[in-house]
Formats: structure tokens, C-alpha cells, sequence
């Protein structure tokens, strides 16, 4: 491949800096709000997909690390959330402080410049401490705490980390108050209103005690996005449980199956009728791969056919499930040899790449090299589509693949 166009990743990850609540939260609840504690790690396990670190007191024995803390919550920084830099076989589940995490993870100038050294032009960030939909906030007993803490997210990842030091090249991410659409759909309104175009969902919401998309529950929601072109953005564990099979399973079971969040959440939108509601709808499921999408595409499509009568979706689903992927749906991918031999199969304008920038399953900072490598067979106006030119038209990105609304952040 002569040359290798300049990666828009829809996929990867900012740490918030210590103070990002605390300079915006009423002082009132500076003792409660999320705020950063260094103290000991006295247990942390992630085993059959759940991860339960426990916080030791000022003074016990252990390896220290930085804790976010808020209300009852005591959430560890760890190697998991910023692994850029190490071997993968230094890798390993343990709490960390920010000294000990590469600086582009939470520091804007160090990430602009790491994203130089993999060929990335411009991304798209998930947060850490909210968890990839804001599930901490969700889970929070204060609801007007949780609210502001939603909101004051939102302005610092508008204002700061994707603001004029930026240059365009941060394309915020913003979340929502899960707990009530209507809210919801303001907070989306509040945040087109200044350029934002993507906004996190749960892929399960069931899961966090929300109910289902097939229920007319989000239809506030759904429609704030319809209208104002806010594509809603899944991360796999947005539902706060990852795949496994059992309770003793090791991680590396999980990891394996990270897709099948994914793989069950299109299923539920595609069978769910609200892109016949909503026809201006766009989700984008991120991190789960696309190498399972043409399966699941086949068999949504007989089901459709052959038992939509008995399968409780005839009147709602008006068109064959593949048609609706077609116009709504978007797999990101950042290591997938096999969707990419079966593209056609997916449709080169249903997919988006990714890089997972500092995540332990980073490709920093090889990026344009495993692309190469996996995209070689392709023809470079399709190359060009899914490495950048899908984003820069779902994500309303200037033609250089900018965000647009940084000069008025």
C-alpha cells in the first residue's frame, strides 16, 4: 500500500485528570463528589468477568495507587486503563498512579503527540471513571449529584479535552443521565447545540436495571439523537457485564468473547422497530470487531422472513433486518483480519476503525501498520472509506476530518 491514510479512531480512551468534578462541582459536595484518594490495594480480582478491587486504609501495607472515590464508590486506577508503552507481558492487573501512566492517557499536548507516532489523525474518546456509558452516575444514590457530575463531565470533555488546544483533532464523546430519558434527551440537545454528534448508551440496558429498546421508554432520547444527528455510541462492558461463562473463568475467556455484547445488542435493535421510528438513527457498536456481523445479518434475515409472524415483530419490523444495518448500523474494528476478507459481506460503508489508544489492547503505536497489513488486499478508496471517510460523515467532521466546533469550545 503505497500510503496509508491518516486514521480517524472512533474508539479510544481519555483518563480524567484529578480535578475534573472537583473544579466544577458545587462546593457542597467537593466531600462527595468523585475525587482523587492515593491509598494502599488490599484485594483486586477480575474473575468471571466481574472486577472487585477493595480500597485499604492510610498506612496499610501494599502497592499504592490512585482511587477515585465518590459516595460509597472506591474505583482503582489501574494497568488495564493505560498499558501504552509496557510489554504485553508486563501487563498485569494492578492499581497505579498517575505517575506511573503514560501522560497522553489524561494530559492533551502528550496525547496529540502520541496520536503523531501511530498516524492518527483525529479521535473519538470513551471515558474511564464514569465507565463507558456513565454507569457510575447511573449507579450513584444522589441524583442531583449524579446529574452535575454528568454534566460537568460533559463540559470538561467539550471545553478542555477536545477544546481549542486540541486544534479539532478530539472529537467529543458526551454522556447522559440513564436514569430518566427525558433528561437524557436534553442533555443531548445541550451538547449539539455546541457541535457534539456522539453520545453513550448502554449495549444491554437491561443489565443496569434501564429497560429494554424495546419498550417505548428511550423514545425522548431516541428522538433528541434523531433529530439533532447524535450517533449513539456502544462500548462492549457499557452494560457493565462483560461476557463469560462461568464464575470462575479466567479473563482470557472474556476477552475472547468481548463481541457477544455486540453481537446481542444489534440483535435487539435490529428486531426492535425504532429505526422505522427514528429513521435518522445511528449506533456504532465499539470495540466488538465486525467479523460476526455477516452471520448474524444471514440469520436476522431468515428469522425475519420465515418467523416474523410468531416472532413479535411483524408489525414493527417493516424491512429485512440486513436493510436496516444497512442504513443505521456501524462496526468498529482495530484488529480483524477476518471481517475484512468478508467486507463485502458487512458493507465498506457500515465500518469504522479504531486504534484503543492506552487500553492493554492498544495497537499504538502500530496502527497504520496492522492496517496495512490486514487492508492490503483492498482498493484504496475503500481503505480511505473505513479508515476515515465513514467517521468524517457520521461524526459531521470537516472534510480534513476535524471537529468543527473546537474554536467554539
Amino acid at each position: 500500500m503505497e500510503s496509508f491514510p491518516k486514521i480517524i479512531s472512533v474508539d479510544d480512551h481519555t483518563v480524567e485528570p484529578p480535578n475534573v468534578w472537583r473544579d466544577r462541582l458545587p462546593t457542597k459536595f467537593h466531600d462527595v463528589g468523585p475525587r482523587i484518594v492515593r491509598a494502599p490495594m488490599k484485594e483486586l480480582t477480575f474473575v468471571g468477568g466481574r472486577f472487585a478491587p477493595k480500597m485499604g486504609a492510610p498506612g496499610d501495607d501494599g502497592p499504592v495507587a490512585d482511587w477515585w472515590v465518590y459516595e460509597d464508590l472506591h474505583r482503582p486506577l489501574t494497568r488495564l486503563d493505560t498499558a501504552v508503552g509496557y510489554s504485553r507481558d508486563d501487563i498485569k492487573l494492578e492499581g497505579i498512579t498517575y505517575e506511573q501512566m503514560r501522560p497522553g492517557s489524561y494530559s492533551v499536548p502528550e496525547r496529540l503527540a502520541d496520536m503523531d507516532v501511530n498516524h492518527v489523525q483525529s479521535a473519538l474518546c470513551f471515558p474511564t471513571f464514569p465507565r463507558f456509558c456513565g454507569q457510575t452516575f447511573t449507579e450513584a444514590r444522589d441524583r442531583e449529584l449524579g446529574l452535575l457530575g454528568v454534566r460537568a463531565y460533559n463540559d470538561w470533555m467539550v471545553e478542555e479535552w477536545c477544546g481549542p488546544q486540541a486544534h479539532g483533532r478530539l472529537i467529543p464523546l458526551t454522556l447522559v443521565p440513564l436514569w430518566d430519558a427525558e433528561l437524557a434527551a436534553e442533555e443531548v440537545r445541550r451538547n449539539a447545540a455546541r457541535g457534539v454528534r456522539a453520545v453513550c448508551f448502554s449495549e444491554i440496558p437491561p443489565h443496569l436495571g434501564l429497560p429494554s429498546v424495546h419498550t417505548d421508554d428511550w423514545d425522548p432520547f431516541l428522538r433528541a439523537c434523531d433529530e439533532t444527528g447524535t450517533v449513539i455510541a456502544m462500548h462492549i462492558g457499557s452494560s457493565s457485564r462483560m461476557p463469560s461463562t462461568s464464575a470462575d473463568a479466567p479473563p482470557a475467556v472474556g476477552s475472547t468473547i468481548t463481541f457477544a455484547n455486540c453481537c446481542f445488542s444489534m440483535t435487539d435493535w435490529l428486531m426492535s422497530g425504532k429505526f422505522d421510528r427514528f429513521p435518522h438513527l445511528r449506533i456504532m457498536y465499539a470495540e466488538g470487531q465486525i467479523g460476526w456481523i455477516p452471520y448474524i445479518l444471514e440469520r436476522a434475515d431468515v428469522v425475519w422472513e420465515e418467523n416474523r409472524g410468531w416472532g413479535g415483530v411483524a408489525e414493527k419490523v417493516l424491512r429485512p433486518p440486513s436493510e436496516l444495518f444497512a442504513e443505521h448500523v456501524y462496526g468498529c474494528f482495530f484488529d480483524d483480519a477476518f471481517g475484512l476478507r468478508n467486507l463485502d459481506a458487512i458493507g465498506a460503508g457500515n465500518v469504522l476503525y479504531e486504534t484503543d489508544y492506552p487500553h492493554s489492547d492498544s495497537t499504538w503505536p502500530r496502527s497504520k501498520e496492522i492496517g496495512e497489513e490486514q487492508m492490503g488486499h483492498l482498493a484504496p478508496e475503500v481503505v480511505e472509506r473505513i479508515v476515515r471517510g465513514n467517521a468524517i460523515d457520521l461524526l459531521g467532521l470537516t472534510p480534513e476530518g476535524l471537529w468543527a466546533g473546537a474554536g467554539r469550545a
